[in-house]
């Protein structure tokens, strides 16, 4: 891959998680220090994007693959999505926003999978090169995250803003990406593709469907942390919440560069129930600390996330390579990722937000504090009984393991 190609992909990945980095963290706690919305109006936000990542698919594998060149579908939903995200930042009304949320949604959700097949097509060994190149997308996170806790803005529609702003800019670059043409032309795609519906198949495999129920239901309590922790850290007296929050993308970066070392010490099970129990602590060190004297048990759960992260999903993503018949792996990999990243976070964020609205008191007209302590007890346990029953149930061959090392 050329110097040139290495150097568009890069800005492409970094700009791409920028854009997301800079609104979706801190949009609960614009939504409810801003704009005064309680607990299930901020989870009604959020669900927007779990919707479109269920309704995605549909556009990239029904129309973009099929009829238009990656990198122009890329341009075009981030200059779609520029808009909307600009003019979402002057909405008021809760109804309003989830169904702008909404659009935007249906127009950013297609850029994620876009992003992968525009560096894909470019790479001459996807297994060396990609990483390098996705690598740039968690910095582009963490920049975000930065830039928008160094400006004490978190409680404003500014980083909004700011995230239509690059996304425009990345919707003008994307036109001068590599030529990527559509994958699909010559295929007839159905739903039945699109849903990854092949993968069913695989649920008659006990341990298979198990490991898929068992990553559904982790994603409940998991919408938890992404949609409220920015608030909860704000309304804590964390200061600086988002720049901090950012530790956790670092972390993420880390325990990537070990997950070679731990999986062919641990295996596929432990690295998947560490992954989880991780989760579980977090909660509780979220309900037991504070910003004074156990301050280190917020920083201590916003670095778990690297475990959380790269332990389950990341993990998950090898087992499912490895447990799939080879014709059924990406169709495997498509299926897993539909039911947790939408089904199971679509879940939980509708959840989350009633639970919250539940724990919260209006201490002011459109001022609210929340019992946080028995709001984050909530995930803990619910982590904690699919950690018991994924322990019990889910089983992996040996060799599984060993095909990881």
């Amino acid at each position: 891959m050329k110097s040139t190609v290495r150097i568009q992909l890069s800005a492409m990945m970094f700009l791409q998680f920028f854009v997301w980095g800079a609104w979706f963290v801190t949009l609960g706690t614009y939504l409810s220090q801003g704009l005064s919305f309680d607990g299930a109006e901020v989870g009604d936000a959020y669900a927007t994007m779990p919707w479109g990542a269920l309704i995605a698919p549909f556009f990239v594998g029904m129309i973009a693959d099929r009829f238009f060149n990656a990198e122009r579908v890329l341009g075009f939903c981030h200059l779609i999505g520029a808009v909307i995200l600009y003019f979402s930042s002057s909405i008021t009304d809760p109804s309003t926003l989830f169904w702008m949320l909404f659009v935007y949604a249906l127009a950013y959700n297609p850029t994620l999978a876009l992003v992968n097949t525009i560096s894909f097509a470019q790479m001459e060994d996807t297994g060396k090169q990609f990483p390098t190149i996705r690598v740039l997308g968690t910095i582009g996170w963490i920049a975000a995250g930065l830039l928008v806790g160094s400006l004490g803005i978190e409680n404003t529609s500014i980083p909004m803003k700011i995230a239509a702003g690059v996304s425009a800019v990345l919707g003008v670059f994307s036109f001068f990406l590599p030529w990527t043409p559509p994958q699909s032309s010559d295929k007839k795609v159905t739903v039945r593709d699109v849903l990854n519906l092949d993968a069913l198949s695989m649920l008659k495999d006990r341990s298979f469907a198990i490991f898929a129920i068992g990553s559904l239901f982790i994603c409940v309590p998991l919408a938890f942390y992404y949609n409220f922790t920015n608030l909860f850290l704000n309304e804590s007296g964390f200061e600086n919440a988002a720049g901090k929050m950012t530790l956790g993308q670092m972390s993420e970066i880390g325990f990537m560069l070990l997950m070679p070392f731990f999986l062919a010490r641990l295996g596929v099970k432990k690295m998947l129930l560490i992954g989880m129990l991780s989760w579980f602590v977090r909660y509780i060190l979220f309900a037991m600390g504070n910003s004074d004297s156990l301050v280190f048990m917020f920083y201590a759960g916003i670095l778990l996330h690297g475990i959380c992260y790269d332990f389950f999903f990341v993990t998950g993503h090898i087992h499912v390579d490895n447990v799939a018949p080879k014709h059924l792996r990406a169709s495997a990999q498509g299926f897993v990722a539909l039911i947790t990243y939408g089904l199971g976070l679509l879940i939980g964020t509708k959840i989350s937000g009633y639970i919250v609205k539940a724990y919260e008191t209006e201490i002011a007209a459109g001022t609210f504090i929340h019992d946080w302590k028995a709001i984050w007890l909530i995930p803990a346990g619910m982590a904690a009984i699919v950690i018991v029953m994924f322990a019990i149930f889910f089983k992996v061959p040996d060799e599984t393991c060993a095909e990881n090392e």
